[in-house]
């Protein structure tokens, strides 16, 4: 979309800015604990916000796409949600009953193979008829063309047949991308062309359209601005703000909610007490997740590095009783919500957090039962708090904070300790 849509920007003396914060599976996330930290993956002054993790929903994530469309609206340029399918449009799919909820919104969804399916190509034929079968891993040409528009420039005969590729597996190919980004790019060039009618029209008529659309005129949205949700949980979807997170994983672009107090600050309710948990990334190559067939080709080129995924795994950890504790200052919360997400793995909640008798979690100085704790809302996650204690001392915030604190008490056997994400609301 970069390469199509920002000479458009340019030629205006604009900058068009697409912000990837995509996270790749390694680290064991899934849709279900990254999109709350929308706030922080993305910069809370974006247009328009691209969710792009449908392959490990099954379908079954209508919920959490309705959660992130009502938390995105908090933000401060309200943007629209479009969710990328790789499938088909089911008449029925409830992201379809969804983009009618909410249209005012901006709310929409796009499925890349019935976007294949409607240029007229028959596909079921050819596939019944010579057994060919373009969405199948690897396969070459759409139909319609078998490379990119910037494959036909390359000189290198295996780069320009790999760009080809529909699917590279459950991930779309080069081509897959090119239709998803040429469909995206005119539904947004035919909205500012509609915008620019508009504005236009208000100019003729000798009126000054910034009285109407200036960014200062838009309405804020509150909790009760927002029709009633289909599928989402209403405790933590009808909120006034975003889910508030510090995610160690590389990249984000917006800001954290919770954060590391200062173990010298005067606030600290720890304060003198040994605080000495490591942050760290994983440090990947230029190479990491990259193709063998590109990885040979672009040794050799001097644009190498645009091979890089930015992608990368990170926590704060401790392995050791002298590491002492970490102790996070939350940010204001409307519900009390509170989670926790360890690295690396799918599944290391319960062991890490729940399972771990060296591990003491404490709220507002208080030692929590863990038997109240579950794994939620994937398995490398852990709720600690449902909802804000409503009686003793963990109910108190003496100096206008919320505080959670993890600590060890004996060395670690095995595994670090290691924390990817704190999230609340």
């Amino acid at each position: 979309m970069e390469r199509l849509f920002s000479p458009i920007w340019q030629a205006a003396d604009m900058e068009f800015t697409f912000q990837n914060a995509g996270e790749g599976g390694g680290c064991g996330d899934s849709f279900e604990n990254q999109v709350w930290c929308v706030k922080q993956n993305i910069s809370p002054d974006v247009d328009v916000v691209h969710y792009e993790w449908t392959y490990f929903e099954h379908g079954a994530a209508y919920d959490w796409h309705e959660s992130l469309l009502r938390w995105i609206q908090m933000l401060p340029k309200q943007p629209p949600l479009h969710i990328f399918n790789t499938g088909r449009n089911n008449k029925n799919d409830r992201d379809v009953k969804l983009t009618d909820y909410y249209a005012r919104y901006g709310f929409n969804a796009f499925y890349m193979r019935t976007g294949f399916e409607n240029g007229g190509y028959d596909y079921e034929k050819e596939k019944s008829e010579k057994e060919i079968d373009r969405f199948a891993w690897g396969h070459v040409g759409d139909g319609y063309h078998n490379t990119t528009r910037y494959g036909e420039l390359e000189e290198d005969d295996l780069r320009k047949t790999s760009l080809g590729v529909v699917m590279r597996n459950w991930h779309p190919g080069p081509m897959g991308f090119q239709l998803t980004s040429d469909s995206f790019t005119y539904v947004y060039t035919h909205a500012i062309l509609k915008a620019l009618d508009i504005i236009e029209k208000e100019v003729n008529d000798g009126k000054d359209p910034r009285e109407k659309w200036d960014a200062s005129t838009r309405p804020i949205f509150m909790k009760g601005d927002l029709p009633e949700p289909m599928y989402c949980d209403p405790i933590y979807c009808v909120v006034d703000e975003p889910p508030g997170c510090l995610n160690y994983e590389l990249p984000t672009f917006g800001q954290w909610g919770p954060r590391v107090e200062d173990p010298d600050d005067d606030l600290n309710p720890y304060l003198g007490e040994v605080q000495k948990w490591n942050v760290w990334h994983k440090d990947n190559d230029l190479w990491y997740m990259v193709g063998k067939q590109d990885t040979s080709l672009f040794k050799k080129r001097d644009d190498a590095e645009m091979c890089r995924h930015l992608d990368a795994c990170g926590g704060i950890s401790a392995s050791k009783a002298e590491d002492g504790m970490v102790v996070f200052r939350l940010p204001k919360m409307e519900v009390g919500l509170v989670v926790v997400c360890g690295c690396c793995g799918k599944d290391v909640g319960q062991n890490m957090f729940m399972d771990n008798e060296n591990l003491e979690i404490s709220f507002n100085t208080v030692p929590l039962n863990k038997t109240t704790f579950d794994v939620w809302p994937n398995k490398k996650c852990v709720r600690l708090l449902k909802k804000f204690p409503t009686s003793g001392r963990e109910s108190e915030t003496p100096t206008g904070h919320h505080y959670l604190a993890l600590k060890l008490l004996e060395n670690q056997v095995g595994a670090d300790v290691r924390i990817s994400h704190v999230f609340t609301i």
